[in-house]
């Protein structure tokens, strides 16, 4: 028996809420021995307090060892098993921006970069690019065509943008194009199997295309591929777990991932006191709410670790405004850990905290990685948070007579 299929049969619907606040690459590392984490060096009393009130704990995003990507990191804390359902980045960030996918199209996650002369990149995120400058090149690439391929090209945030491809004959087994390095050139996208040919060598054209398009602007002057993927099929959250659920993200690939599984994308919130906002606003509406907050990474992956730390005082600052909702289950998390000392997510287990009235409270008061390594949760694979999730709600029945 399945996971799946066990909550399917132990679900129990009540009026319980449940919220699961993903500080995206949450987890870190000192920047020299002995030192301190971004978590332990931020002043946090609002984590401290429900620190004091629940369990902690650590949560293995895949397998120990295994630095995961942004999706396979969330689909195990909405306890899908990430080894099982694996969906590529294109997928997520084309249903993050509303795009409907059909089977057989395969879709693509694009970042503008900056080339030298040698063409080789001396910037994988063209200077984070805004949007407002961005979003002119990424429909300047619509005019690129393609015999027997229609293509979309669709603006995403600052550096990101989406394509798609639909036609006969696409699989979305291709190598990403992004070496995850400067100062070498980009890779050519590569098919992992016979059905992927055609749709490498479509990619291979657009890229030869969007470098003539884009050759003249000082910053964005080629642009990366990456997390090729077909359309996907997920069970719901509603079917799986009984839940009605509502994801409230800023960046468009987490709403992309929230709506394969069923999630309800709600608000048009940009800031996280907006968030807040739309969940207090829904708060009737809806059985259980992922917040997504996407600063606590991207400080991380820069490197910039007196930053991260200011992000997680931002994220602690506006913690009472949901315990002031009274959730039932309240848990604070990450989908992986991003250490400014290695500029990139990492294979550290996340530091993870649940609060809820029937919780066995461990004798902490204070929540980071030194106290979650001895918390009550101890170390568990992140697929299982959400039965503790529905445990702690009242939502799961009994196993067995």
């Amino acid at each position: 028996m399945d996971m799946h299929t066990l909550t399917r049969e132990l679900q129990v619907r009540n009026k319980s809420k449940i919220v699961m606040l993903v500080a995206d690459g949450l987890g870190g590392l000192p920047m020299q021995p002995g030192g301190k984490t971004e978590l332990e060096s931020a002043h946090t009393p609002n984590l401290s307090a429900l620190a004091t009130l629940g369990v902690q704990g650590l949560s293995i995003p895949v397998k120990p060892g295994i630095a995961p990507g942004s999706g396979p990191g969330h689909l195990g804390l909405f306890g899908y098993d990430p080894l099982t359902y694996q969906i590529g980045r294109g997928a997520l960030e084309a249903t993050g921006i509303g795009f409907e996918l059909q089977p057989g199209d395969v879709a693509i996650r694009c970042n503008f970069c900056t080339i030298d002369a040698q063409g080789k990149i001396s910037d994988r995120r063209a200077g984070r690019i805004s949007s407002e400058e961005s979003a002119p090149l990424a429909i300047s690439l619509r005019k690129i065509k393609i015999p027997g391929i229609e293509i979309f090209v669709e603006p995403v945030k600052e550096h990101r943008f989406v394509v798609v491809f639909r036609g006969a004959g696409l699989g979305g087994n291709v190598k990403d194009t992004d070496p995850q390095a400067v100062g070498v050139t980009p890779l050519d996208p590569v098919a992992e199997d016979a059905a992927s040919r055609r749709t490498a060598d479509v990619a291979m054209e657009f890229l030869r295309q969007a470098k003539d398009i884009l050759k003249s602007h000082p910053k964005a002057n080629f642009h990366t591929m990456r997390g090729f993927a077909n359309k996907p099929d997920l069970p719901s959250y509603e079917q799986v777990y009984g839940l009605k659920a509502a994801a409230i993200a800023v960046y468009p690939m987490y709403k992309g991932l929230a709506r394969l599984v069923g999630m309800h994308v709600i608000g048009k919130a940009s800031t996280l006191d907006e968030q807040m906002h739309v969940l207090r606003d829904s708060w009737q509406a809806y059985d259980f709410f992922f917040m997504h907050f996407k600063y606590t990474d991207s400080t991380g992956e820069d490197g910039n670790f007196a930053e991260k730390v200011k992000r997680i005082e931002e994220l602690d600052a506006a913690l009472p405004a949901i315990a002031s909702l009274k959730p039932d289950v309240l848990i604070v998390t990450g989908d992986h850990s991003t250490p400014s000392y290695l500029k990139s997510h990492s294979w550290h287990p996340v530091p993870t905290l649940l609060v809820s009235d029937c919780c066995r409270p461990d004798p902490h008061t204070t929540f980071n990685e030194t106290t979650a390594i001895t918390g009550g949760l101890g170390q568990f694979e992140a697929q299982y948070l959400m039965l503790l999730a529905l445990s702690n709600a009242g939502r799961m029945g009994k196993f067995g007579a």
